[in-house]
């Protein structure tokens, strides 16, 4: 049976941080605020735990889930030939509603579904989230939602529809200040915006002045790879 924890309460928050770290230590799933929208989080080294998160969303190895760090310096260490706009990006806008599509270390032991050799990484902007990474390490967080059903901006949403298959629900409040990252796919060539949210083609092109907007027919978001929902109702946090 799930159990929910008030993430909010300063008298149990450093325990509760713990025993999520503990629930993802063994490979177990848990619902975590961010500063977009309620994520179902993972440990991202764990196949048969993103495999669980996978199937508690009702989606396949062809949708992965990005991949949540601390900082900059856990994406040079998961990423493969991340270069200067890379970092121009991250410094601007990390941590903030940004997603970054990198190719991923291949010497890396991991397996998020079919990425073909790219990962989508993310820095948010949530003290209660950046918390919890430095008691877990990286974590593959997808949209706490059924897939095709809109992102939870709580934790009771998420729990009404994510029920057991959830460990633990970590409840930070309200979620709904901004919509869903923007997402920018920097492994394509000219780089460019795979889906819209927060942050403006405008704002993005004063850190990397080639980058291109949202394609008419967008092409998959792992560059020639992977696409955390392809139909924009059930993308990733």
């Amino acid at each position: 049976m799930s159990r929910t924890f008030d993430i909010r309460n300063e008298q149990v928050r450093e325990l509760v941080l713990k025993e999520a770290g503990r629930v993802i230590a063994d490979g177990g799933l848990i619902v975590m605020p961010t500063d977009t929208v309620y994520g179902i989080a993972a440990d991202a080294f764990s196949a048969r735990a993103v495999a669980s998160l996978l199937a508690a969303k009702g989606r396949g190895r062809d949708m992965p889930p990005p991949v949540l760090v601390q900082g900059r310096d856990t994406l040079l260490a998961l990423s493969a030939g991340a270069d200067e706009r890379v970092m121009a990006l991250v410094t601007a806008f990390w941590p903030g509603p940004l997603t970054v599509i990198c190719h991923a270390q291949p010497m890396l032991d991991w397996d998020l579904g079919d990425t073909w050799g790219t990962v989508a990484l993310r820095m948010p902007d949530d003290p209660d989230a950046l918390a919890l990474l430095a008691e877990t390490g990286p974590l593959a967080v997808s949209s706490a939602n059924s897939h095709g059903e809109p992102p939870a901006e709580s934790a009771a949403v998420a729990e009404s529809m994510l029920g057991d298959s959830v460990d633990v629900y970590l409840d930070g409040g309200p979620r709904s200040g901004q919509a869903s990252s923007t997402i920018v796919d920097m492994t394509a060539n000219p780089p460019r915006i795979v889906r819209e949210g927060p942050l403006s083609l405008e704002r993005l092109q004063e850190a990397v002045p080639d980058l291109e907007g949202l394609l008419t027919t967008p092409e998959p978001e792992g560059g020639a790879s992977s696409d955390p929902d392809r139909d924009g109702t059930d993308r990733d946090d």
